[in-house]
């Protein structure tokens, strides 16, 4: 068993990727499959099912490390660690993505093309609600694109190749639904591309930490989060809505790909620095 263990190690990378996504599906669905027979409630089902795949998938995170690349810390190595200078970098990532989202809302009400607004339900709710959803999202996504699956990619190819790889399987990783919504949200595909790239700039600048990354991502989320469930603003017709974002989402459209083409570039310059 460890002579199969160490050669799957050597293996090349879509061969790894491939059995330890097919692992993570073998245990997850004796769970998962009782779930959706037993349970009525559609939401409850994505709800219960999800976080039992991300329970599962961070036990097997561990143990492939143990006894894959006998390294028994292997979230360490993802980036994931509990220290001061990350805690700060997940607190600034946070800061920068809720203001980004502000500043992009912002230049849109100066034009004339939303109108600031009394949110229509409790704004406290809405915000822990936010951040709950924000910190959530940014380590589920992070742990697993800029994590896991970054590292797997960088043991076999350059960092360029794998910068790339990661970013367009981020996004196109979004778009597991049905034919219907993808053809819906196909227009975010861009913005998606560019904040994997964004992101994988992001760990590389702090020397591989994942705390930057986590909080970036979870404050974009947060930010428009508050602000879409919160009602914050009314579009005001001036524009197509391919330049403020089809269905009202700034991914979807123009600013919002330009936003984020801004954001991509600041990083990429500061992973230089």
């Amino acid at each position: 068993m460890k002579i199969n263990l160490v050669h799957l190690a050597q293996r090349p990378a879509p061969i790894r990727l491939g059995c330890f996504i097919l692992i993570l599906l073998l245990v997850w669905l004796p769970f998962a499959v009782p779930i959706y027979l037993l349970i009525a409630d559609a939401n409850l089902v994505s709800i219960l099912t999800i976080v039992l795949l991300y329970v599962e998938f961070i036990i097997l995170l561990k143990l492939w490390g143990k006894y894959i690349y006998k390294k028994p810390h292997i979230l360490r190595v993802y980036g994931l660690e509990i220290t001061r200078r990350n805690g700060i970098e997940l607190l600034s990532g946070f800061v920068m993505g809720i203001i980004n989202i502000f500043i992009l809302f912002g230049v849109e009400s100066y034009f004339g093309w939303l109108f600031w607004q009394q949110p229509n339900i409790s704004l406290i709710k809405v915000i822990l609600e936010g951040l709950i959803v924000g910190f959530g999202v940014g380590f589920a996504e992070e742990l697993l694109f800029r994590g896991w699956l970054l590292n797997e990619l960088q043991k076999d190819y350059s960092p360029r190749v794998a910068l790339w790889t990661n970013a367009i399987t981020f996004a196109a990783l979004h778009f597991i639904k049905p034919l219907a919504a993808i053809i819906h949200t196909l227009p975010q595909f861009p913005a998606l591309v560019l904040l994997g790239l964004t992101q994988v700039w992001g760990k590389r600048w702090r020397g591989g930490r994942l705390g930057l990354p986590i909080g970036l991502h979870g404050g974009l989320v947060c930010g428009y989060y508050i602000i879409n469930v919160g009602g914050l603003i009314k579009y005001s017709g001036k524009v197509p809505d391919w330049i403020i974002g089809v269905n009202q989402n700034p991914l979807q459209g123009v600013m919002g790909v330009l936003f984020m083409s801004v954001l991509a570039l600041w990083m990429r310059g500061r992973q230089r620095v």
